[in-house]
């Protein structure tokens, strides 16, 4: 088995799309919350990531999930594939539950603590009243893609993708301007796309897919969903804690001003395409390394891995190039302050070449989540935010500049790319078959 530059193109551009859905939902909210005020710009900066830390626990789920997907469709049992997807599905429709009723209950007893602005942690709550039932949606459509990228079945994400993007901007103008709900409009836009964008995923997974080859039936079956949550739990604790070191990271910068705090969230949504490419590519080679597994060609592991690392560079380096010659013209969409622009300026760069080092970094870790060995990504996951937070705080005492907290980001990336280089190179060395024998080793 042979993945060539055109098939992991094929499968990947639909996963960049669905994962694009949840990034122009927080660009298109970045970009009507300028109009309203700085003090909500910033606001759903925080509040962002804080709902995408508690998506990355689904998020985290749906890797495991998609590794034992995967690894059952490489080895075609067929028929264990919809059968899995579904006790996932029960799971995260369950987890989501409790997130949003835990959220509810103490994310403005927590946010009244971490922000210095009680205007801003107001802004937050009012965000984040309506946006955390997104999760009821997001998580559910997760366990759907999760399925469809094991099977490498991936185009009715695209359709998914596009119903999201088409609803959610309409729906912000409306809900922000017209019927005067500020910031928290915003929020309910966003979650109303979810449910648009699930119900589209739903209806081709029940109306277009073979039930009877891909098992997909609606009975519960603990062995399965224990064998799930073995492989889960893992990338589901790494998921969360790294997006949970972006908060930090916000809160950092919120200490410095109302200024740099916009400035930040206008550069993490600027970010967010090559975030989308890197975390894209990065889930499909998961996926396709479990499939090799599964198949008994794991020896071509590393050949996945430098075909997808050198696609993304050809797909990244251009448009790099392209953003940094467009700066002002980027900027102009999300502002007009000019002290917003002179400070984002140098930022800005440091921002966009973050993507050399997160591109083969986040590959390597999601080959090693596409390995089974999900609890090794979360002990490097664990080592990289110690060193993270240490940097972090380091600067914090040091310097004000908002782009030598940026290069905050290289350390993090690089990080977990050697990490999960040495672990596979000394994995194949030893023998993929007897390392690799099953999801959850």
């Amino acid at each position: 088995m042979e993945y060539t530059y055109k098939n992991i193109w094929l499968i990947n551009f639909p996963v960049m799309m669905s994962i694009l859905i949840e990034q122009l939902i927080n660009i298109t909210d970045a970009i009507f919350l300028e109009h309203v005020g700085e003090v909500e710009l910033g606001a759903s900066a925080i509040a962002g990531i804080w709902y995408l830390a508690l998506y990355m626990l689904g998020f985290g789920f749906s890797l495991g999930l998609q590794v034992v997907v995967a690894r059952r469709n490489g080895e075609g049992n067929y028929s264990e594939t919809g059968r899995t997807m579904f006790q996932g599905l029960l799971f995260m429709t369950a987890l989501a539950a409790v997130l949003c009723f835990l959220s509810r209950l103490f994310s403005p007893i927590l946010l009244g603590r971490m922000t210095a602005s009680e205007e801003i942690c107001r802004a937050v709550v009012d965000y984040l009243d309506w946006r955390i039932w997104g999760l009821l949606f997001s998580f559910p459509f997760l366990a759907l893609r999760a399925f469809l990228v094991g099977i490498t079945k991936t185009k009715a994400l695209n359709v998914a993708a596009l119903t999201a993007v088409l609803v959610n901007i309409p729906c912000n103008w409306l809900l922000i301007f017209r019927m005067d709900m500020g910031i928290a409009g915003a929020a309910a836009a966003s979650s109303f796309a979810e449910l648009c964008s699930l119900a589209v995923l739903s209806v081709h997974v029940l109306r277009k897919m073979d039930r009877q080859h891909y098992g997909l039936n609606c009975r519960p079956d603990t062995g399965i969903l224990r064998q799930v949550i073995k492989v889960s739990q893992w990338s589901m604790f790494h998921s969360f804690i790294g997006v949970a070191s972006w908060l930090a990271f916000f809160v950092a910068i919120e200490h410095l001003g109302g200024l740099e705090l916009a400035a930040t969230n206008i550069l993490r949504s600027v970010s967010t395409l090559f975030f989308v490419i890197v975390n894209s590519l990065a889930a499909t080679t998961g996926s396709l390394t479990s499939n090799l597994i599964g198949s008994g060609h794991g020896d071509g592991i590393f050949r996945l891995c430098g075909r997808v690392i050198r696609l993304g560079y050809a797909i990244g380096f251009p448009l790099i190039v392209l953003v940094l010659c467009l700066y002002r013209p980027i900027m102009g969409i999300y502002t007009d302050n000019a002290g917003l622009i002179q400070i984002a300026r140098w930022p800005f760069a440091v921002m966009l070449l973050d993507y050399i080092f997160a591109l083969p970094g986040y590959v390597l870790m999601n080959t090693v989540t596409g390995t089974g060995a999900t609890r090794m990504t979360f002990i490097f996951q664990l080592t990289t935010i110690a060193a993270y937070q240490i940097y972090l705080w380091s600067i914090s005492s040091l310097s004000t500049s908002l782009s030598v907290f940026w290069t905050a980001e290289y350390l993090y990336v690089i990080l977990l790319g050697v990490q999960s280089f040495v672990y596979l190179r000394r994995t194949l060395r030893c023998g993929i078959s007897s390392r690799l024998n099953g999801p959850g080793n």
